[in-house]
């Protein structure tokens, strides 16, 4: 608008634009005083960190409506221009790019003094929003000549501590036509999904935009945690689609937005250091080489996505472009989780932990689960567990038998799935007992065996977890909605003696649980195993699936990794699979039996030493990789990567010296410190003394991380099956 009226020229309107953008995420803060009643919650049993996270982006509000940006603009076009001189002469690649030295940051600059002079003290707060945007750019594509999006590389050093109390290790800023985007990592080394938030309706938008950079960072934050024993630290991306008025255009725009967002993305990624800015038209402030890994999310998990990108990325000559995606089809090298079960591998490991601690046969044992053969999780539970499910709740309704339901009619439920069938619990054609039922969300009136009538399938559904028949050894959520059992209605889980419904409890799917309802679980005798530490197999699969990427060739990739026949994968790759898969069980199994043992010594809730775990481990992880003499003792550093790297690929395919030689250093020395700092904490618990890691360092040294492998399958944990190995189905 303000280049056609004429009061800027098309680029700097441009800039203007993507700075506003900026403003409006960015210049809100919750304030000093939120950061004194954080400072004093922290550490605290009753709050975890992710909870100050929740309440921090729910207070923090704008202080300017992107209109009030817009209107200072028009009203004061001539700081406008002087902020679009000060961004070409930082980062133009004829201005900047050609000097012998990049120019330096100057406070009493043209437009510093233009700002300082204003009257009009608003647009003057929000003019130092703008200037903070220029400030933060290390590289962005603004004079590319081909792009699909504007894309901005910023150092995260102007976050506000007490809004974004853990500074990331980088963020991307894309907008473009229809949305805008956020990458945030934690680390060098990172990775997580991309997922697309679409709104329906304009309230939902304003909340959506609002929150756009907040959710990103907390995604991020919470992945870095879930993150703990994998080379990569946590990243999250989020794209905000302009609101669409329906479903169906919402889906239509999605595909697009991603591309436009991983090409900007790109242009930045492949800037290579030293490379000439009159030729990239990018300048590099940054002066580092970056890779960034990405997996599936919301609305980006279908369609073909990620295999877009991954090949997107190898069109345009990125190194990296095998590991660039993971969740991708596995004609491309993907490792789907669905169809092997990896997430539900770390999830069953963690059940039988308990059942092992316990002394109970897994056939003896029942459970509720929500979720059913319809869902990934629910019907992999079903092809994998013994225990005996009793109930079963999805989103067609709650089948129910306390005398069993049949596992051979589960499994032939699930099994369909996979055929692409579509399936639910109401498909169940066994023999019920006389006190077993159906019950659809569509049915009406319903009269159980007992004599009770439910009047509403949909409410007796939703509401089932909480029914005084729903009562076993264990609930296991593997689907339903987020924040289904909160702290008004966890009593529910009790019966009216005070005698738990269910004695244990394994998370599979995400958020079923709040954190505070956790604890009250937990103090009433409940032992809760919540999602960020049960359902960590994904992640790793996930990892493994990027670490073959980068090792092999791009000829060697095609013939082991490429699975051009479903029904007859490569060996190499399904020798490799069944090893992430025992990596996935191990992982649970070392995590499980610190917050077992840890929470029997200390009675403090397991879902809160799962964070305090992981807190510990990226503490120690990142100092490993500061502390260069552990890297350099070769010793150390062959056994750990012996470990580490599943033998299939070394020394089954390539030496550890072909590997160190393809693979990034960066990467490899990530791999080292995550499983030093993981299995030190793993093996000394929770409250072990920094002074146990030199010894801890020798042993490992001395051959003790496979032989506390041969020991863990000495007694008895089983880390090879049963598993979901799908061809034909």
């Amino acid at each position: 608008e303000m280049a056609q009226m004429r009061l800027l020229s098309v680029h700097e309107a441009a800039f203007a634009w993507a700075a506003s953008k900026f403003a409006f995420q960015f210049a809100g803060t919750v304030g000093p005083a939120f950061a004194h009643v954080s400072e004093v919650l922290k550490g605290s049993a009753e709050i975890s960190n992710t909870e100050l996270y929740s309440i921090r982006t729910r207070l923090k509000q704008p202080p300017f409506g992107e209109d009030s940006i817009a209107a200072s603009c028009r009203k004061h076009p001539e700081v406008v221009r002087a902020l679009y001189k000060e961004f070409q002469r930082l980062l133009h690649p004829a201005i900047a790019g050609r000097q012998p030295t990049l120019p330096k940051w100057d406070e009493r600059s043209e437009a510093g003094l233009a700002i300082e002079a204003l009257e009009d003290l608003e647009a003057a707060a929000i003019f130092k929003h703008f200037r903070t945007f220029l400030k933060s750019i290390r590289k962005t594509n603004f004079w590319k000549n081909d792009k699909l999006s504007l894309s901005f590389r910023l150092d995260p050093s102007f976050l506000h501590k007490v809004d974004y109390p853990d500074t990331p290790h980088g963020i991307f800023f894309m907008a473009g036509n229809k949305f805008i985007g956020f990458h945030t990592r934690f680390q060098d080394i990172a990775r997580g999904g991309i997922r697309v938030v679409q709104s329906l309706s304009e309230q939902a938008y304003q909340t959506n935009r609002e929150r756009a950079f907040a959710e990103c960072y907390n995604l991020a934050r919470t992945q870095h945690s879930k993150n703990k024993d994998i080379p990569e630290g946590g990243s999250k991306g989020v794209i905000l689609l302009d609101c669409t008025p329906d479903r169906s255009l919402a889906d239509r725009y999605t595909p697009a937005v991603f591309k436009k967002y991983i090409d900007g993305m790109l242009d930045l990624l492949l800037v290579t250091k030293g490379g000439d800015p009159t030729e990239s038209r990018i300048v590099d402030r940054l002066g580092q080489t970056e890779v960034v890994f990405c997996g599936p999310d919301e609305h980006t998990g279908t369609g073909g996505l990620m295999d877009w990108a991954c090949e997107h990325a190898g069109r345009r000559g990125a190194w990296f472009w095998k590991a660039f995606t993971t969740g991708k089809l596995p004609e491309n090298g993907g490792i789907p989780h669905d169809s092997y079960g990896m997430t539900t591998s770390s999830v069953e490991q963690m059940l039988k932990g308990v059942l092992q601690k316990k002394g109970i046969p897994e056939h003896e044992a029942t459970k509720v689960m929500t979720g059913g053969p319809d869902g990934d999780l629910g019907s992999n539970s079903l092809l994998m567990s013994e225990v005996k499910t009793i109930a079963m709740v999805d989103g067609h309704g709650v089948l129910f038998d306390p005398a069993g339901l049949c596992t051979e009619e589960l499994r032939r439920l699930a099994h369909l799935r996979f055929k692409g069938e579509h399936v639910n619990s109401q498909m169940y054609e066994a023999k019920l007992s006389d006190k077993g039922f159906k019950v659809g969300t569509s049915d009406r009136d319903v009269i159980l065996p007992d004599g009770s009538v439910e009047r509403s399938g949909r409410a007796f559904r939703d509401r089932f977890h909480l029914h005084p028949l729903a009562s076993a050894d264990f609930l296991n959520p593997n689907g339903g909605r987020p924040e289904s059992i909160t702290a008004l209605n966890v009593d529910q889980l009790f019966k009216d003696s005070g005698e738990p419904k269910f004695k244990y409890i394994v998370e599979g799917g995400n958020l079923f649980i709040t954190q505070d309802a956790r604890r009250t679980l937990e103090r009433r005798g409940v032992p809760v195993f919540k999602d960020a530490s049960a359902n960590k197999g994904g992640v790793t699969s996930s990892s493994m699936e990027v670490l073959a990427a980068l090792a092999l060739t791009d000829e060697e990739f095609d013939l082991h990794m490429r699975v051009s026949d479903p029904q007859c994968p490569p060996d190499f790759y399904q020798r490799y699979v069944k090893e992430v898969i025992r990596r996935i069980r191990l992982n649970a199994q070392c995590e499980f039996e610190v917050l077992w043992g840890e929470g029997e010594r200390t009675g403090v809730p397991r879902c809160d030493l799962t964070d305090k775990l992981s807190d510990l481990v990226i503490k120690l992880d990142a100092e490993i990789q500061a502390a260069p003499s552990l890297w350099g003792d070769e010793k150390l550093r062959a056994v750990t990567l012996d470990y580490a790297i599943p033998d299939t690929l070394t020394p089954g395919l390539i030496s550890q010296d072909t590997l160190m030689q393809r693979v990034p250093d960066s990467y490899l020395r990530s791999i080292f410190s995550s499983v030093l700092a993981s299995q030190f904490y793993y093996r000394e618990g929770i409250e072990a003394s920094p002074f146990a890691f030199f010894s801890f360092v020798q042993d490992v040294k001395d051959g003790w991380l496979k032989e506390h492998l041969k020991e863990m399958e000495a007694a008895g944990v089983d880390l090879d099956g049963p598993s979901i190995v799908r061809g034909s189905g």
